[in-house]
């Protein structure tokens, strides 16, 4: 017969049971902001960005949100890296100047280099509002960081990536320590001083 497990003591026991607890109330935040992101409802704005990477995934939504929309421009982030190449192929087919399309590439390829340029391009073009398509795990953070870049309305889209269990739970830890750090380090300083930023 197999030995009996050895007995918590009390604390260790309210350990365990705090510990538990914790873990399962991070998942149901986690799920809430990194999965369950679908908007109520979309609507027409000045222009439709794409966020670089997973770009297989993210233009066709961006590509639709113009198309049914109406929306006049699409703005794809230009990378040239590995997860972006749908994009990527996009932007080096046009042929430019483009009224429908417009391309830029971050000074840091990372969404805090995004933020800051596409708030460099709404305040050039004097867009007042914006949709801003990425994956679902993505749009919490990425929400926090264009708002703190621009002062145009921010409409967040998402896509939906197809990831196992153990790539949402990495997903989920990555994410949770990214909205920690866009919130205690504000990119832009604030919306308020987006109006004396400069255009590109």
């Amino acid at each position: 017969m197999p030995l009996p497990l050895p007995a918590l003591n009390p604390l260790g026991a309210r350990i365990l049971a705090w510990v538990s607890g914790a873990a399962l109330l991070w998942l149901v935040v986690a799920v809430q902001l990194f999965v369950n992101v679908d908007p109520l409802s979309v609507h027409r704005t000045d222009a439709v960005i794409m966020l670089g990477g997973a770009a297989a995934e993210r233009l066709p939504v961006a590509q639709q949100m113009q198309r049914d929309y109406g929306i006049p421009v699409l703005v794809l982030s230009h990378t040239d890296t590995r997860g972006n190449i749908a994009a990527d192929d996009a932007c080096n087919a046009a042929d430019f100047p483009n009224s429908r399309l417009l391309c830029f590439r971050p000074d840091e390829y990372d969404t805090r280099g995004e933020a800051r340029a596409i708030g460099k391009i709404a305040e050039a073009n004097g867009w007042k509002s914006i949709t801003v398509v990425t994956s679902s795990y993505h749009v919490s953070r990425a929400q926090r960081l264009m708002e703190q870049c621009t002062t145009a309305d921010v409409q967040m889209v998402n896509s939906h990536p197809q990831l196992s269990l153990g790539q949402w739970l990495r997903r989920f830890v990555i994410e949770t320590g990214g909205l920690l750090d866009v919130s205690l380090r504000p990119e832009c300083t604030s919306q308020q001083t987006g109006a004396q930023r400069t255009g590109t």
